[in-house]
Parts: C-alpha cells; structure tokens; sequence
C-alpha cells in the first residue's frame, strides 16, 4: 500500500508500506527504468537504487541526493547491487552528490557487487574517490568510529 506525499512536503515520491520513501519511474513502453527508495539505518540514510541510471533518469537521482542535504543528511549509502546500466550521467550525478555532502564534511559511500558496474569505477578512477563495499551493512560498519 503507498501513499502520496503532499506537494508542500519537499520531495514528491511515494511511502512504502514500510515507511520507506519509494519512487518508480516508467519508460518507453511502461517498463520500470529506475526505482529509488531510501531509509535511515543507524543514522545513515541508505538510498537503494534499482534499473538504469542514464541520460534520462540519472536527474531523479540527483533530485533525491539534493533533497536528502537539503534535510541535513549528509552521510550517505546508495546501494548500487539492482543497477543494470550506468552511464557518464550517472557518474556525474554520484560525483555531484560527494561533493555535495563532503560541503558539508559528510561521505557518500557506495555498495556494489556487479563485475559490470564496478569496471567503470576502476576505468574511470572512481575507486579512489568513493567507498566502495558489497554489503549495506558493511558500508555503514566502516564509518569512522563505527569499527
């Protein structure tokens, strides 16, 4: 069961049935391209990521990753293991929101397990600028003063 969040509440997804925020965007054909969701844990919020993150859904990220700072949350997980495809925008779209929190002397870590996305990282780089971990917990276990 969802329920719509008022306009006047910010950002306009839509609430699981457990309480987690939850966004689903519908491509050509009505097949689900991405799926955002995100959830406090341990005073981290994590931000689950599901399908493609290209040209045309990489800024519905970014619209999340700028409402969760504008709220004050500035150490983040973005669970990356249900991501079929990224793309230049993407990348662009997760270094923006390192910067974002690092502003604020905050982390965006990621989790990632699929050889395919993670060869991006490592041919770009990327791997020396974000946390990366194969599990959510093991992200959140790795923040300072967590170990």
């Amino acid at each position: 069961m969802r329920q719509r969040i008022s306009p006047g509440s910010g950002y306009a997804g839509l609430r699981r049935w457990d309480g987690r925020r939850d966004d689903a965007g519908h491509g050509a054909g009505g097949r689900v391209d991405l799926k955002l969701g995100h959830y406090a844990q341990d005073g981290i919020e994590v931000i689950d990521v599901q399908g493609e993150i290209d040209m045309y859904t990489a800024p519905r990220l970014r619209e999340l990753l700028i409402h969760l700072v504008s709220k004050g949350s500035y150490q983040l997980v973005v669970n990356l293991d249900k991501v079929g495809f990224l793309d230049s925008t993407g990348l662009g779209v997760l270094v923006g929101g390192l910067k974002r929190v690092r502003a604020h002397d905050g982390s965006l870590d990621l989790v990632c397990t699929q050889q395919r996305i993670l060869k991006i990282f490592r041919i770009t780089g990327l791997t020396e600028v974000f946390g990366i971990y194969e599990t959510v917990d093991q992200a959140i276990a790795a923040r300072p003063g967590r170990r």
